[in-house]
Parts: structure tokens; sequence; C-alpha cells
């Protein structure tokens, strides 16, 4: 059997992941791996590291011939990419946390794995400690994939779980998460959904061997749900949850978007609380599985980054087998959901793109309804994101072409029409 190799790390970033990586590496010396130089902004810092570690010149490591990793947890996307793009070219084997930069540079990314045959692993990039991305990798590497829902923000589960449980408003649970570091200082990548719907963007080709763009996947956050919008979600035993959601249809097209959902007390994902993830798959044969951890922290995170350093002992690389070895799925905006509406002006709200509404009360603080619109009517128009309007999906949301037809039937019968 081939002896595992002996890994020399050059690491970008010494934040709260950098750190933390660099601690465990410590404690864990039977990895054969040494991080030989870090490079950081700003040298003046004081760090718990010895200062003839650090650099502030880039090309210390990605030109030194001798680091044969290189680890990026940085924050700016566009410099992630171009440190990324270098080490592959200088042969390097890449490990990332950064999931906006490859969310967005994902085709460029895919085809230098293949032009050079290195790995880039990146499963701290989505859900933290979860291993979410091997195992749709390596186990559901089929094609009986159903659906995967999943909680892939810390920051926002936490401003929803205090909403719930201490009943704070919205702005003062954000500045709760804001003071005990779940959520930055400016929390609009997160609360706006941009952090989710980047992580989504990986997880879905990992899942369907779909490459897109976060643009193409519909999303919002939890900046505009209210208090009086828990109120109705308690009353119907529901917590709000903000749920990333990928579905295969019948007719073999997959239905993806990132969207504050109603999700039943009895469900596996009512189950995460605060910062934590959690992921639920469902397969032809296998039913549902559920996954849970730290989807944020400094360890949690860091746990991740070395389970991928730890792989590339054995030459581990991601084969992206939905994508190179099946035909792979495509997206579609063809299907129906069921939707929440709260809103102050009911002028604002655009009845007739309803195929019909179920539910209407006028006479609540705030006035509501539940009604069933097209997806791609959501896709093309804003408000429901305008005028202190909220939007939330209700538990299985997604009605296909085919049900919508029977289901229209029977309310007009049932309304005597």
């Amino acid at each position: 059997m081939e002896s595992q190799k002996q890994l020399t790390i050059g690491l970008f970033g010494f934040g709260v992941v950098g750190e933390g990586l660099y601690k465990i590496l410590q404690q864990t010396p039977s990895l054969k791996a040494t991080i030989k130089k870090v490079c950081i902004k700003d040298k003046s810092k004081k760090r718990n590291a010895p200062d003839s570690l650090f650099t502030t010149d880039k090309d210390e490591i990605l030109n030194d011939p001798e680091i044969n990793v290189v680890v990026e947890v940085i924050s700016e996307s566009e410099p992630a990419f171009q440190i990324v793009k270098t080490a592959l070219k200088n042969g390097k084997e890449v490990v990332s946390a950064s999931k906006k930069m490859l969310a967005e540079h994902l085709p460029e990314l895919l085809q230098m794995q293949q032009e050079t045959g290195l790995s880039l692993l990146y499963e701290a990039s989505a859900c933290a400690s979860i291993p979410v991305i091997r195992n749709l990798e390596e186990y559901y590497d089929n094609d009986l994939l159903y659906s995967i829902r999943a909680i892939v923000n810390g920051s926002t589960n936490f401003i929803l779980t205090k909403m719930f449980e201490e009943k704070l408003d919205y702005k003062e649970a954000l500045l709760l998460a804001q003071q005990l570091g779940f959520a930055e200082a400016d929390p609009k990548l997160d609360v706006e959904g941009y952090d989710a719907v980047n992580k989504w963007t990986l997880l879905v080709n990992h899942a369907y061997g779909i490459v897109s763009h976060p643009d193409k996947i519909l999303f919002t956050g939890i900046q505009s749900i209210q208090g009086s919008d828990a109120t109705v979600a308690r009353e119907k035993n529901y917590d709000i949850k903000l749920v990333a959601q990928a579905k295969k249809l019948q007719n073999g097209k997959v239905a993806a978007f990132v969207l504050p959902q109603f999700v039943k007390l009895n469900e596996p994902l009512s189950f995460v609380k605060n910062e934590y993830n959690g992921v639920v798959i469902e397969s032809g044969f296998a039913d549902k599985q559920f996954f849970y951890g730290k989807g944020a922290g400094s360890f949690p995170t860091a746990s991740a980054v070395l389970s991928d350093i730890s792989a590339l002992r054995y030459n581990y690389r991601y084969e992206y087998k939905k994508l190179y070895y099946h035909k792979p799925h495509e997206l579609t905006n063809e299907f129906f959901v069921k939707v929440y509406v709260s809103f102050d002006d009911l002028a604002v709200i655009p009845k007739d793109k309803f195929e019909w509404i179920e539910e209407w009360h006028s006479d609540a603080e705030r006035k509501y309804l539940i009604g069933v619109i097209s997806f791609t009517a959501l896709k093309e128009s804003n408000w429901w994101r305008e005028n202190n309007t909220s939007l939330i999906l209700t538990p299985d949301p997604i009605i296909e072409d085919v049900e919508i037809r029977k289901l229209k039937k029977k309310s007009l019968e049932l309304a005597g029409l």
C-alpha cells in the first residue's frame, strides 16, 4: 500500500479559521502535515504564533517548491480566486473555505482541476463541521437523490431561534447575534441570503451535477420576517427557517432555491437551533437521512479544513461523478409554490398572479394570505421583497404542473364554481 505523503502547507489567512487550524495541527502530529508559512495582510497585528511564520508576500508561498498544499481561508473572494488559480498552476493542491469565491468561479475551477489533475477540496465552505460535500460525492453518487433540504447559515438560524424562543423582534435578535459574534458588523451577506445561496450553488453541483452561478438561483434572506409572522407560525405549529432546497421533479429537472420556509415541528430541520446547521437528504431507497452539526466557528470550520488536508495524504479528489459520468441535471423554473405572504397594504399584492388563494386574513394586526403562485412569476418580479412585504414558503411547498391542474379543478369545485 502506498504510504501517506508528507504535506507542507502554505496558509493564507490567520483569522478565526486560520488560527483554529494552526492550533489543531499542533495537536495532531500524526497527520504528517506542517504549516511552513502563513500569508497575512497586516504584519503589525499581535498573533499567537512565532513571527517567523508570517509573511505579507503571497509569492513566498506560491513560488516555494517545498510547499505542496495551499490552504486558503481569507474573506475577500477575488484575491482568494487569484491565490487558488496560481497555486493550481504551480502544481500545488488546494484546500479552500471561501464559498463566495468557489460559487462565483465554479466553471473555471472545474476546468482547472481537469487540466492540472490536482485536488481542490472545500468541505469547509458549506456547513462547516458537517461532511456533506464528501457524502454527496461518495455515498450518493447515483441517480436516486430525490431531494436535499438544508439550513446552511448559522447566523440567520440563530436570529430566527431567538425570535421564536425568546420572542425578540428581528432587530433585537440581529443585535444579539452581532454581540455574540455570529453575525458580521455588516450582516447583509448572512441575513439577506447571499452566504446561503453561495453554499447552495456548491451543494447543488455535488448533488445533481448542475454547474450554476449564485445569480441563477432564486434566494432571499430573513430581513423582512416580522414578529407577527412568528405568531402565525406558532398558531399553526410551525417554525420558520431559512431553507435551501433542491428537488428532482417528475420531468427529471431540478427545482432549487433558498427562501424562508414554515417547517413542521416534527421535521428534522425544526430541531436545528441557534448557530447549528442541518441537512436532510432523501433518496430513492434510503428514505430520509439527517446530518446535524455546528455550521460556523473556529474549530468546527477548521475541523473540515483538517479533514480535507488529511484526505490529500491519500491523493483524494472530487470526481464530480454526477457531472462527468451521468447526464447532468438542469435547473427549471417550471413549477408552482405554495406561499404565505404578509403585508400592510393589499394594493401591493398582485392577486391576479396567484393561481388561487386558500386563506385570507385581513383582521390580524398585519394582513396575510396563503396561496399558490408560479415560481416563474416570483422570479420575474420583486413585489414580495418590497413595501414591507414578507414571503414564506409553506411546508412541502413545491407543486408540479401535473398536480396543479388536478388541484385547481378541485378548489373550483369546493368553491362551487
